[in-house]
């Protein structure tokens, strides 16, 4: 039977539904598609109506319910094919089909990263239902644009379990799929994906080639889609491009910043024009424009004030920032003055109890200055670049004569924003933020060695891990090599880290001087004990192996808490 004719009503009721879903009217779509769902309607309604139900639960991170919805989609595909017949049927129902399993996959993708038991086998899912969509056939354009969604989704995976011919293939076939379609923006971004694959097994020559090529993909194209995935490129790149010793890495990496920034000010660009909008500013237009003469003058000192009070949160801001590193300074020293009153004390710290206070301590450093990273790069920049907008918009006022001050001020804006930006990037690893600790550890071996001392790197099957547990080793590992830096006079290092059995090995090596472990506390301070407090609250095993001129051996093991896998649906 050939569905030829639908119910004038559901039809309409469904393209309502659909257009809600494009305007991200989430709260009124949700509960028209329930209500249609609960009517007498054909199977055809049925499973388009559960498939928007889905997107919607997935839009807002509901994944369990978005799977269950995706999955009565395909009980009532399945049963529309039975009763259907000829080819347009089919194709009509593999693209929904295609459609269902995707965002089953995407479903299972997203819990993976949420439960580090299940989440191997919640991968797998997600695997299983992505193969589902590339084995589906026909060559509809809108069926072959989601098997490169899926086909994107499996390298992302296959890459972070450092399968890379199986990553590689898969990104391939989606760069084909969107150059069949021509559609350049969708082949910029896979091509993107591929050129990670290559930098994740450091072909640094590949992974540049690939970069460059998706970048002269887009170059011409200026939607916000493409805006972003220029902003990505360029980031990667300026990795890259650092790894091969190119000076040109931070041109890129100022490429990427500067895209970022255009990026939020458009936002807020789209928020104020919101807003006019909202409150029919334009309306008013004529009488502000009346009242203007009268108080142009008064106008000036306004704008000009909020210049002003822009600095004075930027001085205070910096003032704070310098204020904490000088508390910290004294701290330091009040430590250094008072190592009898730790040796003391040691006992205590060995406690459940002291060892709790003293991790929640370094929580609250790493988070403070992650969170001091964000607000600045996030917040304070938004501001500025709200004001810079405001005192762009106020120049129309003035007719072509504006006030000095005006641009000086803009000037003064924009270095700020520049200085806040540098800062940020320098309270927090941007490199372990966005590449893992596979990456980072190896800028810490590279940023650290000189001509006195090599330090080199081993590194195997280490994937990406949940965010906090990837901030602490990563921690862990920089104080360990401070130490090496500053008491060990070695000549050689060594770091290596393997992932085993749902564990995280660690181990350091350098050929210096030794020490006394009976001593530790007398030359080290109380680093090393915050190093162990950390580890024991992690549940994780930390020996160190040293002895006069002999050397030092560092060996850590952590049960891995998390992994990060990134979706491209």
């Amino acid at each position: 039977m050939l569905y030829t004719t639908q119910d004038s009503t559901y039809l309409e009721k469904y393209n309502t539904l659909e257009k809600l879903l494009d305007e991200q009217d989430y709260t009124v779509a949700l509960k028209n598609a329930l209500d249609l769902l609960n009517q007498d309607i054909d199977n055809k309604t049925r499973y388009k109506t559960s498939l928007i139900i889905s997107q919607i639960f997935a839009n807002n991170n509901s994944v369990e319910k978005s799977i269950s919805y995706a999955k009565r989609s395909l009980k009532y595909i399945k049963e529309d094919s039975i009763i259907s017949e000829g080819k347009t049927s089919l194709l009509r129902n593999n693209f929904y089909l295609s459609k269902a399993y995707l965002n089953i996959g995407n479903g299972f993708l997203n819990l993976s990263l949420n439960d580090s038991i299940s989440g191997l086998k919640y991968r797998d899912s997600a695997k299983n239902y992505y193969d589902k969509v590339i084995n589906i056939d026909g060559l509809d354009k809108n069926i072959q644009s989601i098997k490169a969604k899926a086909s994107s989704n499996l390298s992302g995976i296959y890459m972070q379990d450092s399968a890379f011919k199986m990553s590689e293939k898969y990104a391939k076939y989606a760069i084909s799929i969107h150059e069949n379609l021509n559609n350049k923006i969708s082949q910029s971004a896979a091509l993107g994906n591929l050129a990670s694959n290559y930098l994740n097994q450091e072909d640094y020559v590949q992974a540049k080639a690939t970069y460059k090529k998706a970048l002269d993909l887009i170059k011409f194209e200026t939607s916000l889609r493409a805006t972003r995935i220029r902003e990505q490129l360029y980031f990667n790149l300026a990795y890259n491009l650092y790894e091969l010793k190119d000076y040109k890495a931070y041109e890129a990496q100022e490429k990427s910043y500067n895209i970022k920034d255009s990026l939020r000010d458009l936002e807020i660009r789209t928020m104020l024009e919101d807003l006019d909008f909202k409150y029919d500013f334009e309306s008013q237009k004529k009488i502000f424009l009346e009242k203007a003469k009268v108080k142009r003058l008064e106008d000036q000192r306004v704008f000009l004030g909020v210049g002003i009070a822009c600095l004075l949160v930027i001085f205070s801001l910096i003032y704070k920032i310098k204020l904490n590193n000088l508390k910290q300074n004294n701290l330091a020293l009040k430590l250094s003055e008072t190592k009898l009153l730790q040796n003391q004390q040691i006992d205590k710290l060995r406690s459940e109890t002291q060892v709790r206070i003293l991790n929640a301590t370094i929580d609250g450093k790493e988070s403070e200055r992650k969170q001091i990273a964000e607000t600045l790069h996030d917040s304070v920049s938004a501001l500025l670049s709200s004001a810079n907008l405001h005192l762009q918009a106020t120049r129309k006022q003035f007719n072509g004569s504006t006030p000095l001050e005006i641009d000086k001020t803009q000037e003064i804006i924009a270095e700020a924003s520049h200085k806040i930006r540098d800062l940020s990037h320098t309270l927090v690893s941007s490199v372990l933020l966005k590449f893992g600790l596979n990456f980072a550890i190896k800028e810490i071996a590279t940023k650290y060695s000189n001509s006195e001392l090599i330090i080199e790197t081993e590194i195997e099957k280490v994937a990406r891990y949940h965010q906090n547990f990837e901030i602490k080793v990563y921690n862990i590992i920089n104080e360990l090599i401070n130490n090496i830096l500053k008491h060990s006079m070695a000549k050689k290092a060594l770091i290596t880290l393997k992932e085993e059995e749902g564990k995280l090995y660690i181990t350091i090596k350098d050929n210096g001087v030794g020490f006394d472990k009976t001593k530790i506390n007398e030359n080290h301070g109380l680093g090393i004990n915050q190093i162990d407090a950390r580890i024991h609250m992690m549940k994780g095993y930390f020996n160190i192996d040293s002895s006069k001129k002999k050397g030092t051996k560092i060996t850590i093991e952590l049960p891995i808490v998390g992994r990060e896998i990134m979706s491209h649906v």
